[in-house]
């Protein structure tokens, strides 16, 4: 089984002065024990359930530019980008920029968006949830026709582009990997088994994760889509370094239901120790699962 290193929290000693370093530091010590990728979230504040709105937040995509300029292998992206924050044409062109400028490590990941907070605080439209898919499904859309050799018009509900002209295009072909966050059963993997090229559940239990490929499996029917082309990947069940052997034994079971990547999360104030350990105690013996 394959991992990723998703980095959720920037309340660290020092901070703000030692967020740079620490950040670059952890992304670089990802590289070396063997990440896939890197992802940071998409958020303006902290999350509730992780801390106080006021702790410290990065901006997602000017932190992955800043990564790509550290790292060398490891793709890069935010688990996931709220659908609410970014026109969806300007988003295809940041992405592309990454893509381009890291050398084709780019990784669009999206999702509905829904801190209601973080959007009435600082001003940004917050419509209600079926509207938000809405604009999920035209913002798929959209980033599928800026990747192609369609320069043309896009008219939806939402958004009306007159040109779709994305120069230069991605270096990834045909494009760089879509990750859809969230496990909807009518919606969000409906959108995966049409639009995406991974999903991204959240550790509920075997017999949840089991249901809910099932569900993936029978969208994938609906649409003509194979079900082998999309990735499925997870969130972690539980902290990999406090307890090994209950991770890794977790993760068996997933595995066997398919899934091929774990996004850990370093836990506690130190994330460059906490990858470390996860390299020297973890990351060889999850290789060996599946």
């Amino acid at each position: 089984m394959r991992f990723s290193v998703h980095v959720y929290d920037f309340t660290l000693p020092g901070e703000p002065d030692t967020l740079g370093p620490t950040l670059a530091e952890t992304a670089r010590t990802a590289e070396q024990i063997g990440a896939d990728s890197v992802t940071l979230m998409d958020h303006w504040f902290q999350m509730e359930n992780v801390g106080r709105s006021e702790d410290p937040m990065l901006e997602g995509y000017t932190s992955l530019g800043f990564l790509a300029g550290v790292t060398e292998r490891v793709k890069l992206g935010l688990l996931v980008t709220g659908v609410t924050y970014r026109h969806p044409g300007l988003l295809a062109k940041t992405v592309t920029t990454l893509d381009v400028l890291s050398g084709g490590r780019a990784i669009l990941g999206l999702g509905a968006a829904w801190y209601e907070r973080e959007h009435l605080a600082l001003g940004v439209p917050y419509p209600p949830l079926g509207e938000r898919f809405e604009r999920l499904e035209e913002t798929l859309q959209i980033v599928h026709q800026m990747w192609s050799d369609d320069d043309g018009p896009y008219e939806g509900k939402h958004y009306r582009l007159a040109e779709t002209i994305c120069q230069p295009q991605p270096i990834q072909r045909p494009h760089p990997p879509i990750v859809i966050g969230g496990q909807g059963e009518k919606k969000t993997l409906r959108l995966v088994a049409q639009y995406g090229d991974a999903c991204n559940l959240f550790p509920i239990g075997v017999d949840g994760i089991k249901h809910k490929l099932e569900v993936l499996e029978r969208h994938c029917e609906d649409v003509g889509r194979d079900p082998a082309e999309i990735r499925r990947t997870m969130l972690p069940p539980g902290d990999a370094v406090a307890d090994p052997d209950a991770f890794l034994s977790q993760l068996e079971q997933y595995a066997a239901l398919g899934i091929e990547t774990v996004s850990v999360q370093p836990e506690g104030p130190d994330p460059v120790r906490w990858v470390t350990e996860f390299g020297e105690k973890v990351a060889p013996r999850l290789a060996e699962i599946g």
